[in-house]
């Protein structure tokens, strides 16, 4: 997809008008009006389209060498019209023009600021998102046409130089969506390590461990849950410098990396087991922010650490009721093996505590589904022993669209994790899942200020409702997290 700014819609063979709830044309808009015969100002005044957020109307393109397809887009309230309400426009435009059989889409947005009008851009580059690479004999009347789409604005060069900031921003939301979309018998902890190490071209450095180096370290969780599969148990440290003092404090984002995820001997139901492949979204999401905030160049030191797994049951697989040692220390008693993704993040958030000493670390995991029973399919919750770093997630959430929402952790609940037999079990049952798995993981974080979003319910969208989500994997957490970093963080 090419997206470029003008000052007019040139060559274009398909042209989006937008309209505010209740508003009528803008003199732009009252231009195609009257090329088109006054089909616009019909639409406005008959039928149901208000120009609400949203909203959408194709209407007669008339005569002459204009625009081929013209369609009404609305924009929501005048007041309203914020980044998102902005990306939305921008985002529905392109969904309501997409399979027209136009190449070139113009947006008319000469009534709205540069910074607005590159947010027009951001929300078409994240709509048109399309994971198609294994599809040969899809017939070309199936694909979107759209091929270029172009802002018409009053001072394109000022509109260029805002999308600039968010350009590396929408290529690394692409990135951590095409990790979520790939097949595990493509995407599995050594591929996604290769794919992590890539991104050195940016300026990241990465190191990745394998199964010997983790073994010496002494990661036992982490590769108990994976010595069921063929497939070696990875560990990858990606670290950005980008403050002025390279020695500064840095932040620390953890992801959990299942690449596949069968429940282990736990073995889940076969309905719906194929799309375990995206439990490693958590790590998708972490690699994401690292790709953003090293193509931006942000100006602070951050670490990514992902920990990679396939979760796999054969006769060499952790059995339930088995007692693992923990990198902490801790023994674990491993009651159910579904109950994984804490289980590597228990070594992988204490390494990161031990070996960085960050200011703080936020963990990313499609961790429970007892997520999605608490809160849909719409928001994910947030945990944290930390005010601070869960009001820096909150702020964030209001300001990207990728909601969240934050569940307590109360310590008398800490006795449904107590163990008989060793210093805590990895799953008390049904009750309080999500709960209990964050008092879990908070038993691994030495006192470091931390939160954990659990992305489950929001990491993977059916029927997405939102427009710069289509159908699938969604790169959640990417935009959210580069939006802390960069209002609180950066120097």
């Amino acid at each position: 997809m090419k997206i470029e700014f003008a000052a007019a819609p040139a060559d274009a063979q398909a042209l989006a008008v937008f309209t505010h709830t209740g508003g009528g044309l803008s003199s732009a808009g009252q231009t195609y009006d009257q090329a088109a015969g006054g089909a616009l100002s019909r639409a406005l005044s008959a039928g149901r389209y208000t120009g609400a957020k949203g909203q959408s109307v194709m209407v007669g393109a008339g005569t002459g060498s204009g625009p081929a397809h013209i369609a009404l887009v609305g924009a929501g309230d005048t007041g309203a019209f914020d980044e998102l309400a902005a990306e939305a426009a921008g985002a529905s435009a392109y969904n309501a023009l997409k399979m027209s059989g136009a190449q070139v889409l113009a947006l008319e947005a000469r009534d709205v600021s540069a910074a607005q009008a590159a947010r027009m851009a951001h929300g078409v580059d994240l709509a048109s998102y399309r994971f198609d690479r294994y599809r040969t004999t899809e017939a070309a009347d199936k694909k979107p046409s759209v091929e270029t789409v172009r802002i018409v604005c009053a001072d394109p060069k000022a509109a260029e130089a805002a999308y600039a900031e968010l350009e590396p921003v929408g290529n690394a939301v692409r990135f951590a969506r095409d990790l979520v979309s790939e097949p595990a018998n493509v995407l599995y902890p050594e591929e996604f390590a290769r794919r992590c190490k890539a991104l050195e071209s940016l300026g990241l450095k990465v190191e990745v461990m394998g199964e010997k180096e983790l073994a010496k370290i002494g990661m036992r969780t982490l590769l108990g849950v994976g010595q069921g599969s063929v497939r070696e148990s990875q560990v990858v440290v990606m670290r950005w410098d980008g403050a002025s003092d390279k020695n500064a404090q840095p932040l620390a984002f953890i992801g959990k990396g299942v690449c596949f995820d069968t429940g282990g001997i736990s073995i889940k139901p076969a309905e719906g087991m194929e799309e375990m492949k995206w439990d490693m979204g958590g790590a998708a999401a972490v690699a994401g922010l690292m790709h953003a905030l090293a193509g931006r160049k942000a100006r602070v030191n951050a670490i990514g650490v992902l920990g990679l797994v396939e979760n796999m049951p054969d006769g060499a697989a952790q059995r339930p009721g088995d007692v693992v040692i923990s990198l902490s220390g801790q023994s674990v008693e491993v009651i159910n093996t579904d109950a994984e993704g804490r289980l590597v993040l228990a070594d992988v958030l204490w390494y990161t505590q031990d070996r960085f000493k960050p200011r703080f670390m936020i963990d990313l995991a499609t961790l429970t589904g007892a997520m999605l029973i608490s809160l849909g399919t719409d928001y994910a919750g947030v945990f944290s022993n930390n005010d601070d770093v869960a009001n820096g997630i909150l702020e964030a959430s209001g300001k990207t669209g990728e909601n969240v929402w934050r569940m307590p952790l109360p310590e008398q609940y800490e006795r449904m994790i107590d163990s008989p037999i060793a210093d805590v079990k990895n799953s008390s049952g049904r009750l309080a899942g999500s709960i209990t798995a964050g008092l879990f993981l908070q038993r691994f974080v030495n006192k470091t200020p931390w939160a954990h979003i659990d992305i489950a319910p929001t990491a993977w969208k059916k029927d997405s409702r939102v427009p710069t989500q289509p159908d699938g994997a969604t790169g959640f957490g990417v935009r959210l997290l580069n939006r802390m970093v960069a209002d609180r963080y950066e120097a």
